[in-house]
Parts: C-alpha cells; sequence; structure tokens
C-alpha cells in the first residue's frame, strides 16, 4: 500500500491538531519522567533502606531498555500503526508507572523501570511517524513546534514538580503523577489519533533485532557501570572493555547484515542516503549528550556548592526551560519559512554561549540569581535547536522509510543521552577528587603545620563519599578544641570551592560536545523555505 500523507488534506478525520495535543502529551510525559526520578535518588535510598549503587540501577534500567529497544518499536508501528503502537506505549507505561510506586524494595521498583522502558520505547517513535503522516508539508514546523513545546516545558516541570513532591510528600508521588496523566492521555489518544495503517505487511528482521539489541545493550551497560566496575572484570575474565568491545562488534556486524539483507532490513540504510537525516541524527546524538549530561554537574553545583534545595534548584531552572518551550512553536513556523540550518546552527551555539557564560560566573559564594542569565541563553539555544533539528533531520524522508527513521533519530539522541550521563558523571567525579585534593591542601595551609595531612585526607574523603556532603564535613578528626570551629569552617569551603571548580571543568567538556555538534549540522544541506498557506 502507498502512504498517500502528502497529499492528504490536513483537516481530515477527527482533526491533526486534536492528533497532536495527544502525541506532546505522551511525550511530555516521557520527559517529565526521565527528569523527574534523578531528583528522588536520595529519597529512595532512605526510603527502600537501600545504598546509592543499587539506586542508580532505577536510573540504568530504565535507559538501558529504553534505548535499546527503539529500533524494534519504531518498526512496529510501520507493522501494526503507529497509533496502535503508542497507545500501547501509553498503556504500558502507566502500569509500570503504578507498579513503581507501589514498589516496596528496590529489586521491585528496578523491574518496574524496565516495564517503563518499554513502553516509552514503544511510544516515543510514532510521534514523529504520526506527524510526518498527519500534516503537510508547509504545517510540519509548526505541528514539531507544538512538540518542542512539549519537551520543553516537561524540562522545567520534572525537576521542580519532583521536588515539590519529594520535599512535601513521598518519592512513590512522583510516579503517582505518572498514572494520572498516563490515564488522561490514554483517554485522549484513543479518542482523537486516527487509526492509520501504512500497509508495510512486513516480517521483522529477527537477526537484526537480535545483532542490534544485543550490542546497543552491552555498549550502553559498560558505559553506564564502567565506574562502578572500575573499568575491570564484571563476570569471570570478562572486563566493562571486553563488554563495550563486543558491542561495537556486533554494531557493525548489524551494519553489514542490513546492507546484505535484501529481505526486510530493520534500518534500511539507503535512509542515510539522505544528507540532511545523516547530519540531523549526528546532531541530535550530540544535543542528546549535552542535555543530560548537563543535568548532574548543575544539580551538584546549585544543591552542594550553593546550598540550594530540590525546590529552589527546580524554580531557578524553570527559566531556561519554560524559555524553551514557549519558543517552540514560533520557532516551529521559522522553520517552515527560513533555512532551518542556520536554526540548528545557533540554537548549538547559543547553548554552548549560554554553558560558557555559567562556566564564567561560577563560583563558591556566587549569588544564585545571577546565574539566570547563562541559564536563559542557554533555554534559547535549546528553544532553536530542539525543534528545528527534528523537521530539518526528518523534512526530506521518503514516507514510507520514516517509520526505519523515526528509530535511528530517537536512539541516536537516546544512545548520547546515555553515554553523556555515563561519561559525564566519570568525569566529574573525577575532578571532583582532584579539585577538592588541591582546594583541601591550599586550606590545610591555614593550620599548623601537625594537623595539615589529616585535614586533607578527611576533606578528600567526604567528598568522594558524597559529593553532596559538604553539610557532614563535620569537624576534622584529630583537630584541638580551639581549632575545631575554623577547621570545620576550612573543610566546607575546599568542598564547595572543589565542587564548583570540577563542574566548571565538566562544562567545558559539555561545551565542546555541542561544538561537535555544530560542525555536524554545518553538514546539512540548505532546505528551501515552504510557502505560508493563505
Amino acid at each position: 500500500m502507498t502512504d498517500t500523507s502528502t497529499s492528504r488534506p490536513a483537516t481530515r478525520g477527527t482533526g491533526p491538531w486534536a492528533a497532536l495535543a495527544a502525541l506532546s502529551m505522551g511525550l511530555f510525559m516521557i520527559v517529565v519522567d526521565t527528569s523527574i526520578v534523578s531528583v528522588a535518588v536520595p529519597a529512595m535510598v532512605s526510603g527502600l533502606n537501600t545504598g546509592l549503587n543499587a539506586v542508580v540501577w532505577v536510573t540504568s534500567a530504565y535507559l538501558l531498555t529504553y534505548a535499546v529497544l527503539m529500533l524494534l518499536t519504531s518498526r512496529l508501528g510501520d507493522r501494526y500503526g503507529p497509533k496502535r503502537v503508542f497507545v500501547a506505549g501509553l498503556a504500558v507505561f502507566t502500569a509500570a508507572s503504578l507498579a513503581c510506586a507501589l514498589s516496596a524494595t528496590v529489586e521491585a521498583l528496578i523491574a518496574a523501570r524496565v516495564a517503563q522502558g518499554v513502553g516509552a520505547a514503544l511510544l516515543t517513535p510514532q510521534t514523529l511517524t504520526l506527524i510526518g503522516h498527519l500534516f503537510p508539508a508547509n504545517d510540519r514546523g509548526r505541528a514539531m513546534g507544538v512538540l518542542g513545546a512539549a519537551s520543553g516545558l516537561a524540562t522545567v516541570t520534572g525537576p521542580l514538580l519532583g521536588g515539590i513532591l519529594v520535599d512535601t510528600l513521598a518519592w512513590q508521588w512522583i510516579f503517582y503523577v505518572d498514572v494520572l496523566f498516563g490515564l488522561a492521555t490514554l483517554a485522549l489518544s484513543v479518542r482523537v489519533i486516527p487509526d492509520w495503517r501504512p500497509g508495510h505487511a512486513r516480517r521483522l528482521d529477527a537477526f537484526g533485532i537480535l545483532l542490534s539489541g544485543t550490542g546497543l545493550l552491552l555498549i550502553v551497560f559498560g558505559v553506564q557501570n564502567g565506574e562502578r566496575y572500575d573499568w575491570g572484570e564484571v563476570l569471570g575474565p570478562v572486563t566493562v572493555v571486553d563488554a563495550i568491545g563486543a558491542g561495537a562488534a556486533l554494531l557493525v556486524a548489524f551494519v553489514v547484515w542490513q546492507r546484505v539483507n535484501r529481505n526486510e532490513p530493520l534500518v534500511p540504510l539507503r535512509v542515510f542516503g539522505d544528507r540532511n537525516f545523516s547530519a540531523g541524527t549526528l546532531t541530535t546524538a550530540a544535543l542528546g549528550f549535552a542535555l543530560t549530561g548537563l543535568f548532574l554537574p548543575m544539580v551538584i553545583y546549585l544543591q552542594s556548592a550553593l546550598g540550594l534545595s530540590p525546590t529552589q534548584t527546580g524554580l531557578l531552572t524553570a527559566p531556561m526551560a519554560l524559555v524553551s518551550g514557549l519558543m517552540g512553536p514560533f520557532i516551529g513556523r521559522l522553520s517552515d519559512r527560513v533555512n532551518g540550518k542556520y536554526l540548528v546552527m545557533s540554537g548549538l551555539l547559543g547553548m554552548a554561549l549560554g554553558l560558557g557564560i555559567i562556566d564564567l560566573q561560577a563560583r563558591a559564594d556566587l549569588p544564585p540569581a545571577q546565574l539566570v542569565p547563562g541559564l536563559l541563553v542557554v533555554g534559547a539555544g535549546m528553544g532553536l535547536v530542539l525543534v528545528s533539528v527534528n523537521n530539518v533531520a526528518m523534512g526530506s524522508v521518503r514516507p514510507e522509510l520514516r517509520g526505519a527513521a523515526s528509530g535511528v533519530f530517537f536512539t541516536a539522541r537516546q544512545m548520547g543521552a546515555v553515554v553523556g550521563s555515563a561519561a559525564i558523571g566519570v568525569l566529574l567525579q573525577a575532578r571532583i577528587a582532584a579539585s577538592v585534593a588541591d582546594a583541601a591542601e591550599t586550606a590545610a595551609g591555614r593550620l599548623p603545620a601537625a594537623h595539615r595531612q589529616d585535614f586533607a585526607a578527611h576533606v578528600l574523603r567526604v567528598a568522594e563519599a558524597d559529593p553532596g556532603g559538604v553539610g557532614s564535613a563535620a569537624t576534622p578528626p584529630g583537630l584541638p578544641a580551639h581549632l575545631a570551629h575554623q577547621g570545620r569552617y576550612l573543610a566546607e569551603q575546599a568542598i564547595r570551592s572543589g565542587l564548583t571548580q570540577a563542574v566548571r571543568e565538566t562544562l567545558i567538556a559539555l561545551i565542546a560536545i555541542l561544538l561537535l555538534g555544530l560542525l555536524a549540522a554545518a553538514a546539512m544541506r540548505r532546505t528551501n523555505p515552504r510557502p505560508t498557506r493563505p
């Protein structure tokens, strides 16, 4: 069956804009869930009576499942219809959210988060496929703008809502909110999204699924957990490096298989013949890396170095994401009328500039409000790039390839997010150790020589055990009573100063990634402005 989306009126059926509202609500829920859980990690450690390493798997299990399944779930939309797969994803995600809220052990919570990852992977790729079907070319940018606005507002809502719920109720409520919102989105989606069938009753590429799924799983597992195993042995003689290497080899084998498979490849390689899609995929991977990697250093700086609460952190960062969300519809319409390549490049440059402003300002005694200008510049950059990169990358993909292209595009962003989260975590931890050690040595110089070595060792031990443990610095052991107050003050200041320096160095790495994304965006070809509808 031939896809007729390019000739279909935009107002047919229940109305594309009503369907877009449902799609935006589904994506909103997924983006909120990505950030809201991180805010609740300390409360989960306490409430489930477990350790930090175990709770890290609450996030890792979700990210692993989400990233690994995306290629498969994008093709399910081609086979069974994107509405059916989208609704199935909503149902799975909502049920899994209830299971998360009711979990009494960390093991049960991890299992429920795996199910959430399945739901998110089912839901996400269908959004771009359905937008490509529902909207003609001259309206597609506006539709992408609405989707980008939903994503931007979700970025505001996640940390802020998470902080409020954890501070006032309990960590379980971050999942109860998902249940309520999921049920509302499910009811709307069933009613307003048309049951379009692309007509591609194809066989699934089982061997390709096995190769890609296992390869991605091994790479994501290795990167996400390399620091935990000290990049050494995981099971018997198998090391983290072995796992990553095996995953890379399987992905190479997957690409070869996609090339030689003449039947139904999971990823038709001809989709990469579109230069905008190829460059856009690299750009969105860099964007995913930066967006996810930014969260950890900013939380450490705002909460540990500057002493803000989770709710205060959410309020301070809210304008950044709010600007991004409000810009979405405007940028979407603009991307239909101008060369979208330059919107993408301007957005990446704006994000890098905003992070540079924050990096130059950051110090341990900075009034938090002074960070707002830099955060607003980051938000404006996000508003420019989040919508336009989707529109440019997917705008010229052939209709019969949209399902596969959506899966590849979102997999690239999710893989960038997973690698960014892990890599920035490793870098930040390494820089904290070095920066706090330097700050502790400097602070120790203000104490009598006999106490300097023990003081520096104490400060470094506190910072490595808990980067947020400024308040637990306590009085360094071995100090006489008349030096106790001074020792505690110096220890706290050394940790705050060391954390700030580590965050500044980590932000430079994020700026470099954004500039690499800028190079990828520069490879996009010029897009032709589309005429405005009368």
